[in-house]
């Protein structure tokens, strides 16, 4: 018997059993049962995922960012109807420069200029025709344009031009219609100086 608690078959045999009994004993899921891993109830801010992460600085950063674009919307809404009253003010200027321009045309266009450098010459051609008859003098100025005979008829007396007139208006419908017209316009002569009236008197 204690050869046989001796041999070397024996204590292997006890050491399994051993090894068995323990290993039982500890991985037994009984013993496990009540423990479960324990669930953290507070977070420090440092164990916070960064997609939760929250910038004071950024925050107001975003707010700042928000003003400034509002402000630039309304500065360029501002922008936009200045642009607008701009517009509508050089469009009334166009229109009063244009009407400026006709009313000049117009005026030009009926008022009979007397041009400095040509004063003399027309002098010297109312002096020949005040000396011609009344009939002469109509058929002369019958050929000539509308402005030349106003510009002669009103440096000449009133008189004689009355006559030449006269006459000019004996000749037919049409000619007594251009002598009505002429009429008129010696009433619209601008002299280029006050003396181009004033030699009047001589003829």
């Amino acid at each position: 018997m204690i050869r046989i608690i001796q041999s070397f078959w024996f204590a292997a045999l006890i050491g399994g059993v051993l090894y068995l009994a323990t290993t039982v004993l500890i991985l037994n899921p009984a013993q496990f049962a009540g423990l479960r891993p324990a669930v953290p109830t507070d977070r420090s801010a440092d164990d916070d995922p960064s997609w939760r992460f929250r910038n004071p600085e950024f925050n107001q950063w975003v707010s700042q960012i928000k003003e400034e674009k509002d402000a630039l919307a309304l500065r360029e809404q501002q922008l936009n109807e200045l642009q607008n009253r701009l517009n509508a003010e050089r469009q009334d200027i166009l229109t009063v420069t244009q009407t400026v321009a006709q009313l000049q045309a117009d005026f030009d266009r009926s008022i009979v200029r007397f041009k400095a450098q040509e004063v003399e010459n027309v002098k010297h051609q109312a002096k020949l025709i005040a000396a011609m008859s009344p009939a002469g003098a109509a058929a002369m100025i019958a050929e000539m344009a509308d402005d030349d005979v106003v510009r002669i008829l009103f440096t000449m007396k009133t008189d004689v031009a009355s006559t030449i007139l006269d006459t000019l208006s004996t000749r037919g419908k049409v000619e007594a219609k251009r002598a009505a017209t002429i009429t008129m316009r010696l009433h619209q002569v601008l002299p280029a100086t006050t003396n181009a009236t004033a030699s009047t008197a001589s003829f």
